[in-house]
């Protein structure tokens, strides 16, 4: 088989492989991700409201402000930095308790401000999936507060964070529209001062709702963490603005100032923890009462809760309340798809309060019943029963009683939609299960035939693959055909997940039994499948899965073991062969030791957990410490990957420039741009130096790090001379012939990615870098060994290491270990947005996209790329054997008794093939096994903090290996071999002659 058959074979099994497990997720993830169903109905009962108390209203939102930053008793320990700050809320509600009402309100998750702009327009529940949809919004199509003052004839201005403009786009006077771009963390100020500017002035004209949206406190949170000076700052300009708003509103106005979400102790928001979930909201009226009768409520309809650390409990709504209760307040209808109830305590009276409970019930039994008839309505059956029984209770009893009723009616309507909205296609769920489990036999099929040596892929190979390209399109034919004619069918799926399904089921039993049944393919994964079980089964259990992080260190260094026992303790070992397997065995050790002392907490691990990523935890700039290391790290790693490849004599060439000037060069260019950064963090003096900084340290490996080297010689240094007996050639670093210019390739990618992450992640990363060089020295030495014991007997097409799936287990490890150790975990909190503006000030498509994906599943990537190194690392370029100098301390001499045959290339390949595809098998399982996880534990209490979002990792995890995958084995090791064949043939040529 030659080169260029084999790289299309191998480039067209990794992407049969990549597009199963695509279809597969897919097809689980539509099974088990339900959005939730958006009514079109809008609320037209114009009588349906109570006369309005006030006949404009101030809506500030403050981005972030949590509940703690404006309650009255705070914190037993309060902070100076955000405690007892913006106190002008709480003066007014002691001073004016009738006019004046603090909230603790709840904010559903996820904590983003997209979604908390539909929850205090439309009232609505988001839904876990509706994260992603933060970076690009839409527009609300559905009833809202907007849009009934829209039908009312209102006028609306705005000014502040323009995600309302984008979902929001024709709601605003022309004239009264001031967005500004909400992405640009960096900048503390601008919008509140572009807010600001034009918020008095709007204050004295005509308009019957004026939105504000500051960002300060939001940006100060990302960028520094609330316990910072600036913060304290930040909050007082606040209070100062807040202060004029009251002078400055007339006795007909509502003022309502809120936090769309809170922030955690770091800053950050997006998940479900309760210092993000838990915003503050503040209503106040300047002249009007919005309570009359003190003690008319009963206790049941207040509840109270106590906030992390607080002394006392404060009372608490949830934030979606706002809708019904500023609807009717204003007077208008509340709208169809709200799922709030009113806040009693504003609607002055009983008979005020019985009233508006009414309407709120009203209004929520309507949408129950359009939800009903709708093409969703079976999603009610579970809870139909309940909501009628509840609904009757209404209409029993005395006034009193009425009341209660229509509370518990209404709060009975939200808890089960948010059970509803967890709700799930069971039918399409276990068929992505299915899929997802061939779609791992499939992989698992494919890594072992890639062991069965060139001839057998010479007479199989290509037939395989056409194979599963017919049975694929033959499958999604006869899926979309049952789709057609089948009721069943189509009430389960769309068109597209029964093409899918059929499609991936026919092509996984096509190359199973084409691989395996009919070859009897057997493999033996029995020791080293052990780590992967373990860590497979670890999902089903919640604290496993919170401990993640520290579980892959101990599996880590445990998955090298068998290798160095099957090797140490072989009686025909010697002894300087057993000293180089322990001692980089311990290299790899202490690298891995010492990377996973970077971590990130989540929620669930305090207090046993501490913050090393960050300065604290409540903080997002670096420890000192990784300030006055990264520098020298980053010079030392070059010095350290050339040691590396002085062991077998290949630092020739142009490893020396590349490393030197390039390699090294881009890594303190890394350094400068994060060190910059953390100086700058409450300015923006370096901006544009930093935006150059990272137009040359990603532009230098990016633009022309592939280009050069694509024609870059090998890392070989050719030294001719004439003897007696012939012409000799000597080679330094031959034995290493395919590894050293592979190892450049993989060095490429890892400067990029070690670009886009911060300090302390760098310094894992380089960590993580030489352990995989370690490691690689290890698995060496013990075919060493082996090689030894069998005194090279075995002449078969094996010269070419045959990878074992031991040797996959602790890569596959070392790249999860690399994402943890970098500052993530798989939560939205961990998400290091800082990266987003690397190249440029603001959220700009797709480059900050793309930037945060690489800061997050970069390592991921890496380590895919950097797989093939088990197959290519001290491989030399002749056929006959394998590694001709026994020390590979020395150059390597070859003369014309070794130069038989050149170029095993297609065996380089296909070894190279099934070290990826070994990699790919692993994560296909951890995808299999967190799904089934999630699957089994949907009805979970924490199914959507833990098992879900877990399994949203694995999947995009494994379609990242996936890729990886193909970069290293299509691209670089395709090139690579291309190279090893051109150098070589004219060379023995003349050596032959």
């Amino acid at each position: 088989m030659a080169r260029k058959p084999a790289t299309w074979l191998a480039f067209s099994i990794l992407l049969y492989v990549f597009l199963l497990h695509t279809s597969t997720l897919y097809l689980f993830m539509r099974g088990f991700l339900l959005t939730r169903l958006s009514l079109p109905n809008i609320s037209t009962c114009d009588t349906c409201t109570l006369p309005r108390t006030h006949s404009r209203l101030v809506l500030l939102v403050i981005d972030a402000l949590r509940f703690d930053f404006i309650s009255p008793q705070p914190a037993i320990t309060p902070s100076p930095h955000y405690h007892n700050v913006l106190t002008l809320p709480a003066q007014l509600t002691e001073k004016y308790p009738e006019h004046s009402f603090i909230f603790n309100t709840f904010s559903d998750p996820p904590t983003a401000t997209l979604q908390r702009i539909k929850g205090i327009t439309t009232g609505s529940l988001p839904t876990f999936v509706d994260m992603g949809s933060n970076f690009a919004a839409s527009q609300i199509a559905e009833d809202s507060l907007l849009l009934q003052m829209q039908r009312a004839g209102k006028k609306m201005a705005f000014m502040g964070d323009d995600t309302w403009t984008t979902v929001y786009p024709t709601a605003f006077s022309h004239n009264m529209s001031f967005p500004y771009d909400s992405f640009n963390v960096e900048d503390l100020h601008s919008v509140d001062e572009g807010v600001i500017r034009h918020l008095f002035p709007l204050l004295h004209e005509e308009w019957d709702l004026l939105i504000g949206h500051f960002l300060g406190v939001d940006h100060v949170g990302h960028r520094l963490g609330p316990a910072h000076p600036t913060m304290a700052q930040k909050l007082k300009q606040m209070d100062q603005v807040l202060a004029r708003v009251v002078n400055a509103i007339d006795n007909d106005t509502l003022l309502v100032v809120m936090g769309d979400h809170g922030m955690d102790r770091k800053g950050d928001h997006g998940g479900d923890g309760l210092h993000e979930t838990s915003a503050a909201t503040w209503i106040y009226s300047k002249a009007i009462p919005l309570s009359e009768e003190r003690g008319f409520v009963p206790t049941t309809l207040v509840p109270t809760t106590t906030f992390p650390d607080a002394p006392v409990a404060h009372r608490s709504i949830q934030q979606i309340d706002l809708v019904p209760t500023l609807s009717l307040l204003l007077g208008l209808p509340i709208p169809f798809n709200n799922l709030g109830t009113v806040i009693p305590e504003l609607f002055g009276k009983s008979d005020t309060l019985e009233r508006a409970l009414r309407l709120n019930a009203d209004q929520i039994k309507a949408f129950f019943d359009a939800y009903r008839d709708s093409p969703s309505g079976g999603e009610l059956n579970a809870v139909w029963r309940d909501i009628e029984r509840s609904w009757q209770s209404i209409h029993d009893g005395d006034n009193a009683q009425s009341v209660l009723a229509m509370h518990d009616f209404t709060r009975l309507a939200l808890s089960s939609c948010r059970s509803l909205w967890a709700k799930f296609n069971i039918v399409l769920m276990y068929v992505g299960l299915v899929s997802l489990l061939l779609g791992s036999a499939t992989t698992w099929s494919l890594y072992v035939s890639a062991g069965r040596g060139v001839k057998y892929w010479e007479a199989n190979g290509w037939p395989i693959i056409t194979r599963a390209a017919l049975a694929s399109f033959t499958g999604g034919g006869l899926g979309f055909v049952l789709w057609l004619f089948l009721p069943f069918v189509k009430r389960c799926f769309d068109f597209v997940e029964a093409t899918l399904a059929g499609a991936s089921l026919a092509s996984t039993i096509t190359v199973l039994t084409t691989t395996v049944f009919k070859r009897r393919l057997i493999t033996s994964l029995s020791r080293p499948s052990v780590f992967l079980s373990i860590h497979s089964l670890a999902f089903l259990s919640n604290s496993f899965t919170f401990w993640e992080d520290r579980m892959l260190t101990f599996l880590l260094v445990a998955s090298l073991v068998p290798i160095v026992l099957s090797a140490v303790t072989r009686p025909q070992i010697e002894r300087r062969l057993r000293n180089r397997i322990l001692g980089y065995s311990a290299v790899f050790a202490l690298c891995i030791r010492l990377a996973s002392i970077s971590t990130v907490c989540r929620e669930e691990q305090h207090p046993y957990c501490h913050v090393t990523f960050y300065g604290s935890s409540t903080q997002s700039a670096p420890p000192m410490l990784a300030c006055l290391l990264c520098i020298p790290v980053s010079y030392t790693l070059s010095k350290v990957i050339r040691r590396f490849l002085a062991i077998s004599a290949s630092d020739k060439g142009p490893a020396p420039v590349f490393l030197t000037w390039g390699f090294t060069t881009v890594l303190i260019a890394g350094n400068a741009y994060w060190l910059m950064e953390a100086l700058d963090s409450d300015t923006t003096n370096f901006r544009d130096f930093r935006t150059y900084t990272s137009m040359f340290g990603l532009g230098l490996p990016l633009m022309m790090g592939y280009l050069i080297w694509w024609y870059l010689p090998l890392c070989l240094e050719l030294r001719a001379t004439q003897e007696r007996d012939g012409r000799r050639h000597e080679l330094i670093g031959f034995a290493n012939s395919y590894g050293s210019s592979f190892l450049l390739f993989t060095l490429i990618s890892f400067s990029v990615i070690f670009y886009v992450s911060q300090l302390v992640g760098q310094i894992a990363l380089a960590l993580s870098l030489v352990a995989l060089l370690a490691l690689l020295e290890v698995i060496d030495s013990v075919r060493d060994v082996q090689s030894v014991v069998t005194h090279w007997n075995d002449k078969s097409e094996y010269m070419v290491p045959k990878i074992t799936f031991s040797e996959i287990v602790p890569i596959s490890l070392l790249a999860l270990q690399a994402f943890y150790s970098t500052g993530h975990q798989s939560t939205m909190p961990s998400i290091q947005w800082k990266s987003a503006f690397l190249l440029t000030s603001t959220v700009t498509y797709p480059i900050s996209p793309i930037l945060v994906f690489m800061n997050f599943f970069g390592p991921l990537l890496f380590f895919a790329i950097a797989a093939p190194l088990l197959a290519v690392w001290k491989v030399d370029p002749l056929s006959e054997t394998r590694v001709p100098s026994p020390d590979k301390m020395t150059a390597h001499v070859a003369n014309e008794a070794e130069t038989g045959n050149v170029s095993h290339s297609p065996r380089v390949v296909l070894s190279a093939l099934r070290a990826a595809l070994g990699m790919s098998l692993y994560f296909s399982v951890l995808l299999l096994s967190s799904a089934a996880s999630s699957a089994w534990l949907r009805r979970h209490l924490m199914v959507w903090k833990v098992f879900a979002p877990r399994f949203m990792m694995a999947g995009v995890a494994a379609l990242v290996v996936d890729l990886g995958a193909l970069i290293g084995v299509s691209f670089a090791v395709g090139r690579v071999v291309t190279k090893v064949d051109v150098y070589f043939k004219p060379l023995l040529r003349e050596a032959l002659q």
